[in-house]
């Protein structure tokens, strides 16, 4: 072997052990870095329902970990426009808070039943054991699990004590949003979230009041239900007949307090639907979907959509671009296109710009 040819093995070698202590002290740093922890606890992280419940999806956090402390609380709650109806909440709110995270992360809950009545709770993003994680929680009691999300998309979370369409009419909901590693493929410059649901009620009343809720499933006979003007309508919900079709827990509430965006901008909406029993068909009057994710994975784009479906218990996420030579400034009504759903309170306002004149929306 000549010389030059000698000096440059001695130099590959070098180089190769050199690059394999940089990838082994990289690795070692990994290994030895503690994971990032955020807490989140639903009864100090209230979203703000006043003047209207805010729709503005937060941004996600960079923790590995998300850890949220979950109450189960009875609230006095405003599902119209004079209307109040005692409800049982994740976190105080109808829907709850929603919890943002990425595919991979570790999630953390502690859910608390605050109440006199057994509840639990049910994942849709999870993949877990449902005796572990979703088991009966009486009063008083809690229950602590974890999981780590491996599928992107809008999720419900929801209690699942039977009978289950009572514990969701009456608002123990809210939405995970679980973001794909690598983002959408696009880049969103507002973001929303929308839970459809329905209530079912019928005037409350002192007279003879437990006669008329005796057969009421779960409901606490020994509270008085004075302070609120709605009370559950058991045989209705059985009938599917609703009294309100909400998003966000009250109907109408976005056409008096529009969701605000800008010319040019793109919307990205997470699209949960609670039901308990009807589907929700999407649909923004005056806009197109230039792309909808029906199951979170970037990759199964639809695109040009005027109207899509979203089932009870299900979710999908929607983008439109409100375009200067397209949508542009204007006001727009976001609905469920099932129209008899839409006229119980199923309606709202996207404001684009500031549009010189507002024009009254018939939807």
């Amino acid at each position: 072997m000549t010389a030059e040819r000698m000096r440059t093995t001695r130099m590959i070698a070098s180089l190769a052990t050199f690059t394999a202590i940089v990838i082994g002290s990289a690795a070692m740093l990994g290994a030895g870095r503690k994971p990032v922890v955020e807490h989140i606890d639903f009864a100090r992280a209230v979203t703000a329902t006043t003047p209207a419940y805010d729709a503005a999806l937060q941004p996600v956090s960079d923790a590995d970990v998300k850890e949220y402390r979950i109450p189960i609380t009875d609230v006095s709650l405003q599902i119209a426009d004079g209307v109040t109806y005692e409800g049982w909440t994740f976190g105080g709110t109808v829907p709850g808070p929603v919890i943002h995270a990425r595919v991979g992360d570790k999630v953390r809950v502690k859910v608390v039943n605050e109440t006199r009545m057994p509840h639990s709770i049910d994942f849709h993003a999870a993949r877990i054991p449902a005796n572990v994680a979703y088991r009966t929680i009486v009063a008083n009691d809690s229950i602590s699990f974890e999981f780590t999300p491996r599928d992107a998309g809008a999720f419900l979370v929801h209690c699942g004590t039977p009978p289950v369409t009572m514990h969701m009419m009456q608002g123990m909901y809210f939405a995970m949003i679980v973001e794909p590693r690598g983002g959408w493929g696009t880049k969103a410059d507002k973001e929303f979230v929308l839970v459809q649901s329905e209530f079912y009620t019928q005037p409350a009343s002192d007279e003879h009041e437990g006669e008329d809720q005796a057969d009421v499933p779960h409901m606490d006979h020994s509270k008085s239900m004075t302070a609120a003007s709605a009370k559950p309508d058991w045989p209705a919900a059985m009938a599917k007949q609703a009294s309100y079709v909400t998003f966000n827990g009250r109907a109408f509430q976005y056409k008096a307090n529009p969701l605000k965006v800008d010319v040019g901008d793109r919307v990205r909406f997470f699209v949960v639907n609670a039901g308990p029993s009807f589907q929700s068909d999407f649909h923004i009057v005056g806009a197109i979907f230039d792309r909808v994710y029906p199951d979170g994975n970037p990759d199964h784009v639809l695109e040009d959509i005027q109207t899509y479906s979203v089932p009870a218990g299900g979710g999908v996420v929607f983008e439109t671009v409100f375009d200067k030579d397209g949508s542009g400034e204007g006001i727009y009504a976001f609905v469920t296109h099932s129209f008899a759903d839409a006229e119980k309170g199923a309606v709202g306002m996207i404001q684009v710009g500031v549009p010189k004149q507002f024009a009254t929306m018939s939807h």
